[in-house]
């Protein structure tokens, strides 16, 4: 069956100093939602008040978008965390994005964790609970999203939250579910044509080809482009055209 709207988002914010901004002010012109790096992985403040005002601009959904403390790594190395330590770094980051946004008049709408926190929330039940729990007590009506079918997903659920199952434009995906790692060469999709039929399928279908050849099926509340990739723009354009051609409303939840 067709849904007849999806969310569409990036991942935004995700630099330092607003000369190098990137793709992002072109990037919001076909994106429904926006997650914005809070300092931890990427960003720092006047990126962070830069982006919150584009994202104004455009009438596009602000989102906090937590991560590891591994500006290095770009959030996307693994590290030994407790859940004591990501729910409050989970707070800390979303606070901070949160007061911006105040001042700028704006709230916020969601909260997507980033990289290494987000994968390892989706296989861990404790660190799912504790970045649902931190949302919950910080703001119990933002949505919070998640990769569909995971654990942070239920621990939203668990908790009454309204949750949004996150599906991926530019990554594979394995028989389980689980996006492909980044240390395989097959984990990202370059393609917009390979990007476009992949998205449609998810959302019409409810069906994702798995890197071993299985169908798994999927929920697509909200689909993720990540700003930092090579092809983020022209994936960002593509998919609007090809979801809006499909009669597809793109729109925030």
């Amino acid at each position: 069956m067709i849904q007849a709207t999806v969310d569409l988002n990036c991942d935004m914010g995700e630099s330092f100093g607003t000369w190098r901004m990137g793709n992002d002010s072109e990037l919001l012109k076909y994106v429904s939602s926006a997650n914005i790096a809070c300092g931890y992985h990427a960003g720092d403040p006047l990126t962070m008040q830069q982006t919150v005002k584009l994202a104004l601009e455009n009438g596009v959904a602000i989102g906090a978008h937590p991560g590891l403390p591994d500006l290095v790594g770009f959030g996307r190395r693994d590290m030994a965390v407790s859940a004591k330590e990501v729910y409050n770094m989970v707070l800390y980051q979303v606070g901070a994005l949160a007061a911006l946004a105040k001042a700028e008049g704006a709230k916020l709408h969601h909260i997507k964790p980033h990289g290494a926190l987000y994968n390892m929330a989706a296989t861990k039940p404790a660190l799912a609970e504790a970045i649902a729990e931190a949302m919950y007590k910080y703001d119990p009506e933002l949505i919070l999203y998640g990769l569909a079918g995971s654990a942070l997903v239920s621990a939203g659920e668990k908790l009454g939250l309204a949750t949004a199952s996150e599906v991926f434009a530019d990554r594979t995906y394995q028989h389980d579910g689980t996006l492909t790692p980044r240390s395989q060469p097959d984990a990202l999709i370059s393609e917009p044509e390979q990007a476009v039929q992949q998205v449609v399928r998810m959302v019409t279908e409810g069906k994702v080809q798995s890197r071993q050849g299985m169908e798994v099926s999927i929920k697509a509340d909200t689909i993720c482009i990540h700003g930092d990739g090579p092809h983020a723009l022209r994936f960002a354009q593509i998919i609007n055209e090809s979801l809006r051609a499909e009669n597809i409303n793109i729109a925030a939840i």
